[in-house]
């Protein structure tokens, strides 16, 4: 499959929230000659973050799409949000790239904000480097910020420049594998001088030690360094793509995107060390011609996209598309994405990144063969926790059906939400990753299809249960003329333990009750339970049927299910009910840094750690287990974002109803009587 190497190569630029991604994306467009001028996010000029969203934010709220040419060979940048509320964005990036370009602010106190990215890099086995970005203003030194990073890898961080400083500013840098120093030149391209007597200690040092990291790997280099041989630059150069492309090390570059420092040697360095499609289709385990779907965008001049990557083969206008067996498909109308636009094109090549129209049954990761056999299906990939939810409601039951139908849109766009429709409290819940990415949803959907819904908190599954038991006569009698109404019961009410759900059992002995009518008994006691004396459903309770009465003439089944109602109505308020509310088993994931305030949250919030330990295969994180009552989550993931810098995650599965009690169980008896 020689076809499968060609093409464009697609790098992701990926970071932590503020580091400049997308100023990076508009510089190196600007320095291939992509565009005219450079684009600026504050003043919304950029070609990403075209989006009304991110413009009032002035920060990417999805994935964006750009391309350029460079040297005679053609990119497309991934530009992938930072916050983590649009992870799933990141996600849809990395299932495609040759390589990811992690962008970091210069700030060593702020390096653990990378290493999440790091961490999902390697067990993806993504190539990636390190770009420092915002350099002219970095507070200490590049030693510092490196020796912050190192703990933060698995992979050896290779340094392959040095600042050059002069007084309190980086004036340039010094290229370790050229042996060359460059000036910063606003605006330009950096220009080549001559390395200073003071700088050239330094230099023989770092690059001694950017290639005896090279040499881990490589024997015939290590042979060279112990011989004091002066290395062949081919050599060098091979072994940073090589050791790059295999995940054995991750180089480390600077610049500032705003003024255009270190862009052009980070062009060069790209063209060089990228992988090609060929090895990010080995990786993707991709053996034949296929395209690879990574994203659904609705939100275009030419109505509903699926974009994809091709692999193997060119794909043109019309071309078979194969899901499965047996299954067949045309390609629509193929196009080009830059930014916000769409250019149509008749044919993609191997390794582009096009939108498919059309293809409405394609959905993010469906792998589709070019015009033979299905390909094998990709491996599954366990999606972002969507934790936080909203109740949401049109104000018109007319738009119901439209309310479903856009969402079900948003979805397909957003992987990291969900939804549902709760049968017990008739309630439509929106879920997300947090009140970030869920808020932007719902501007989305006021935006786009003019659905203003109401919001409030998602009802907990608050339930009741008794402390004790109680012995109950229930009696419907009702004359009107005609056949009457009659049903006589006796039951027995008695608590069960935690968990145990709900026991009828019949005791009448000599015909009291027929036997046809007593399910209709029970249905009467269900009936009761679906709304206890405090408000909630009730739980947990065993009911015994021990005596009754009925009349030849008068006793019906719904007499009997009225009178199984008024007898387990009047017994549970004799039997000293009370409120259990829904606790959810917590795992959190955070900064050794911030787990003495996690823990402190986790009290704040009436939860109780379970256990406390080092994150494994994480440097300094450390993972909380606790158990905390579901109507804390939501001021839960507040505190943790606030005391982590927006990095601790958490996941919450229900585990258990607890008693509650105090001026929480107050609160909650009050809730019942308040509007939905």
């Amino acid at each position: 499959m020689d076809a499968i190497g060609s093409g464009a190569r697609v790098i992701a630029l990926v970071g932590p929230a503020g580091a400049g991604k997308t100023s990076l994306a508009e510089a190196l467009l600007e320095a291939a000659g992509a565009v005219p001028r450079l684009g600026s996010v504050e003043a919304g000029t950029c070609i990403g973050d075209a989006s009304p969203e991110a413009r009032a934010r002035g920060a990417s709220t999805e994935l964006n799409l750009m391309r350029f040419s460079y040297a005679g060979d053609d990119y497309v940048l991934l530009d992938a949000p930072g916050s983590v509320g649009f992870a799933a964005e990141t996600d849809s990036a990395l299932d495609v790239a040759d390589m990811a370009l992690v962008v970091i602010p210069p700030e060593p106190e702020r390096a653990p904000l990378a290493e999440p990215l790091l961490r999902e890099l390697e067990a993806r086995g993504v190539p990636h480097a390190i770009f420092v970005n915002k350099i002219d203003k970095a507070p200490g030194t590049i030693e510092q910020l490196l020796e912050a990073l190192e703990p933060l890898s698995f992979a050896a961080l290779v340094a392959r420049q040095i600042p050059i400083s002069k007084g309190d500013s980086i004036v340039g840098f010094i290229d370790l594998a050229l042996d060359r120093a460059y000036h910063y030149r606003p605006g330009k391209a950096s220009e080549q001088q001559p390395i200073s007597e003071e700088m050239k200690d330094a230099e023989t040092t770092a690059r001694f030690h950017m290639l005896e990291q090279l040499a881990d790997h490589d024997d015939d280099l290590l042979e060279q360094l112990l011989e004091d041989k002066q290395p062949d630059l081919s050599l060098v150069f091979n072994d940073l793509k090589r050791e790059t492309a295999e995940g054995l090390i991750v180089p480390v570059m600077f610049g500032s995107a705003i003024n255009s420092f270190g862009v052009r040697r980070l062009l060069k360095a790209l063209r060089h060390d990228t992988p090609s499609p060929a090895q990010t289709a080995q990786r993707l385990g991709i053996h034949s011609p296929a395209v690879e779907v990574f994203k659904v965008c609705n939100e275009t001049s030419v109505g509903r996209l699926a974009i994809a990557r091709v692999f193997g083969a060119t794909l043109a206008e019309g071309a078979e598309l194969t899901p499965g067996p047996g299954m067949v498909q045309r390609a629509g109308a193929l196009f080009t994405l830059q930014g916000g636009t769409t250019q149509r094109l008749k044919q993609a090549k191997a390794g582009d990144v096009i939108g498919i129209a059309k293809a409405d049954q394609v959905k993010p990761g469906d792998r589709l063969g070019i015009g033979g056999a299905a390909p094998a299906p990709r491996d599954e990939r366990s999606g972002r926790k969507a934790n936080y939810a909203v109740c949401i409601a049109v104000r018109d039951h007319k738009d119901e059906v439209r309310l479903s139908t856009s969402l079900n849109k948003l979805l397909e766009e957003d992987p990291g939400l969900s939804w549902e429709t709760l049968d017990e409290k008739h309630e439509t819940l929106l879920r997300g990753i947090n009140e970030e990415h869920v808020n932007l949803a719902l501007e989305r959907l006021k935006r786009r299809y003019g659905l203003a819904v109401e919001t409030r908190e998602p009802s907990l599954a608050v339930r009741e249960t008794i402390r004790k038991g109680a012995t109950q006569r229930g009696r419907h009698k009702k004359q009107s003329g005609g056949h009457g109404q009659y049903g006589d019961v006796v039951i027995e009410l008695r608590p069960l333990p935690r968990g145990q759900g709900f026991v009828f059992e019949d005791k009448i002995t000599g015909g009291v009750i027929p036997k046809q009518w007593i399910p209709a008994v029970e249905h009467g006691v269900r009936d009761a339970m679906e709304k206890g004396p405090l408000g909630y459903r009730v739980v947990d309770v065993a009911v015994t049927l021990t005596d009754g009465s009925f009349h030849s003439v008068d006793s019906s089944e719904l007499a009997f299910r009225t009178a199984g109602r008024i007898a387990m109505h009047d017994a549970l308020a004799q039997s000293a009910p009370y409120l259990l509310e829904p606790i959810a088993r917590v795992t959190i994931q955070a900064p050794g840094t911030a787990t003495s305030r996690v823990t402190s949250a986790i009290s704040s919030c009436r939860g109780r750690v379970l256990d406390m330990g080092p994150r494994e295969g994480w440097s300094r994180w450390d993972t909380v287990e606790a158990m905390v009552p579901e109507a804390e989550l939501r001021t839960l993931a507040t505190d943790l974002r606030s005391i982590s810098q927006g990095m601790a995650t958490f996941e919450a599965h229900f585990d258990h109803l607890a008693e509650c009690t105090g001026k929480v169980a107050e609160q909650m008896i009050q809730r019942v009587g308040e509007p939905a």
